[in-house]
């Protein structure tokens, strides 16, 4: 990937007035498509076509960026053999909506996949294998999304990411991401921490079963690496080393994530990523009995819990065999439970 895209020095312009419609090339097309969450909202991707059917690889921007402009391309694109999906965040240049740092974003993540998956056949291998990568903001996507979704991708890469959001408030001497945190979130975390714990992946860590790559610079000013070394720390805790392979960058990170970096270790970051996407070739499938902690929401594809805000995280039981789930949390009161596709409702509790 071209890891320039994740650095977030500059926020991108809110696209307003421009006529929105399908833009399409030989080997790069830019879409818009709608939300199943929020139907009104027209969220935009952009989709670089491989030369012959691969899999699928998604990818979110920056904190601060936003995906790119359609490009005419009558080549297929120099990243390798995928169809690459550059999803723009809800609220960001040229989506629809409002930012809500790991909430409803990350569903418009599955929408824009789902429409690919429908549109775009010719260019896919298998479907149902999708690899998600990210850096910064799109790093902290990549650690959520894993555990909203934990049986979705087969694989994902999170670079320079946020594990913790409250960590990360506490920690911005600059103030430069707490104002969108206030916004995006609604208050601070001394406010709510269990709103801050809901979109944060430390707190969801125990849903992990897709094989994950982190990538960390040593001395990142934006995104220190202690979120990266309190993960694997608690990766060790729960036993899920082989699950998480982690790579810190000696010396690598200023304002920018991969200041002093060498071509050598961007080279040894993008070599451990394709491995891992590699090795790593058939879908996720979660066990028939178990327990998941869902943060917001949980979707699998075999059932989903949709809590009724996105600021709480509990835990469900479930027996699948048994048509069973038990939904407990300090301040869960309306939940709604499917079965298979998150849009057939099987029981609501009031």
């Amino acid at each position: 990937m071209a890891y320039e895209k994740y650095e977030d020095l500059i926020r991108a312009a809110r696209s307003e007035g421009e006529a929105r419609c399908n833009q399409y090339s030989p080997y790069c097309d830019f879409i818009y498509y709608s939300s199943s969450m929020n139907p009104d909202l027209q969220l935009a991707m952009r989709v670089l076509k491989p030369g012959k059917p691969s899999p699928i690889l998604v990818t979110t921007h920056g904190w601060h960026m936003s995906i790119s402009p359609f490009s005419y391309m009558d080549k297929p694109h120099a990243e390798g053999d995928y169809l690459i999906v550059e999803v723009d965040m809800r609220g960001r240049a040229f989506s629809d909506g409002t930012p809500d740092c790991n909430g409803w974003e990350l569903y418009d993540v599955i929408d824009a996949v789902n429409y690919v998956r429908k549109h775009y056949t010719d260019c896919i291998v298998n479907p149902d294998v999708v690899y998600f990568e990210g850096g910064s903001g799109g790093g902290g996507n990549a650690y959520g999304i894993v555990g909203k979704f934990p049986d979705f991708f087969a694989a994902a890469t999170a670079m320079c990411g946020i594990t913790d959001y409250a960590l990360w408030y506490e920690k911005d001497a600059l103030g430069e991401f707490q104002d969108e945190l206030d916004v995006w979130i609604g208050f601070p975390p001394e406010h709510d921490r269990q709103a801050y714990d809901s979109r944060s992946g430390l707190a969801l860590l125990g849903n992990l079963l897709t094989f994950l790559i982190i990538a960390h610079g040593e001395t990142d000013a934006r995104v220190p690496v202690e979120h990266a070394r309190i993960y694997m720390q608690r990766v060790q805790e729960l036993g899920l080393g082989d699950k998480v392979s982690y790579l810190e960058l000696q010396g690598v990170g200023t304002r920018e994530h991969w200041g002093h970096a060498t071509e050598q270790q961007m080279l040894d970051m993008r070599e451990l990523s394709e491995l891992n996407r590699a090795r790593h070739t058939q879908p996720v499938e979660i066990p028939d009995k178990g327990t998941f902690i869902v943060a917001g929401y949980l979707v699998t594809k075999k059932f989903s819990v949709i809590l009724d805000s996105l600021d709480c995280v509990a835990t469900v039981e479930y027996d699948l065999s048994r048509n069973e789930f038990k939904v407990t949390g300090s301040r869960v009161r309306h939940y709604t439970i499917h079965r298979g596709p998150a849009e057939n409702s099987c029981r609501r509790n009031m």
